[in-house]
């Protein structure tokens, strides 16, 4: 059986944890990122209403049957750097997906990976996670490569697989099985 609460993770140098109200300030940031808001539902426009919403929403996925969404903290000081969500929507049928988003400025300092790692790992003991899968635009190599250092494998090319903004978008899709990972 799926737990039932947001579990805390560790793997320097980040912390994966429910999302506080004094993540506003990071989700805020990611608000005026050109491309986080296009394919997430962080606000576009930041406003603290509106931010407060989201992280209120984050903390009801698990009860709606959604899935785990936790903030990505940097270990040493606990502040939120980003997001990255077990989805569990396909779960009767042993398929996850998971996504992530680092704030701008606090990219390429490793946050992503060891998010990825952390949930990766906790995800793959769960009995009912046979396969998470993940999907990256082309483009981003940043995240393609931080997947496939936590073993994924890139699957295919899914054309016109997701619309971001007004236009349908590539996607790579990324895969790892729990019998791949000796479970």
């Amino acid at each position: 059986m799926l737990p039932a609460s947001i579990p805390r993770l560790v793997n320097p140098p980040c912390t994966l944890r429910p999302f506080e109200a004094r993540d506003a300030e990071v989700v805020t940031s990611a608000a005026y990122d050109p491309l986080i808001p296009l394919i997430t539902t962080v606000p576009a426009d930041g406003s603290p209403a509106d931010v407060d919403a989201y992280i209120q929403r984050q903390h009801e996925r698990l009860s709606w049957g959604a899935g785990y969404s936790f903030a990505i903290a940097d270990s040493e000081t606990d502040e939120a750097v980003g997001q990255i969500g077990l989805w569990t929507h396909e779960i009767e049928t042993g398929r996850a997906t998971t996504g992530y988003w680092i704030a701008p400025g606090l990219r390429r300092r490793g946050y992503a990976r060891a998010a990825l790692q952390a949930l990766t790992a906790w995800a793959l003991e769960l009995d009912e996670v046979e396969r998470l899968h993940l999907f990256v635009e082309p483009w981003n190599e940043g995240s393609w490569r931080a997947a496939e250092a936590c073993g994924f494998e890139r699957e295919g090319l899914l054309r016109g697989w997701q619309k971001v903004g007004d236009e349908r978008k590539d996607m790579y899709v990324y895969g790892v099985l729990a019998a791949d990972r000796g479970s």
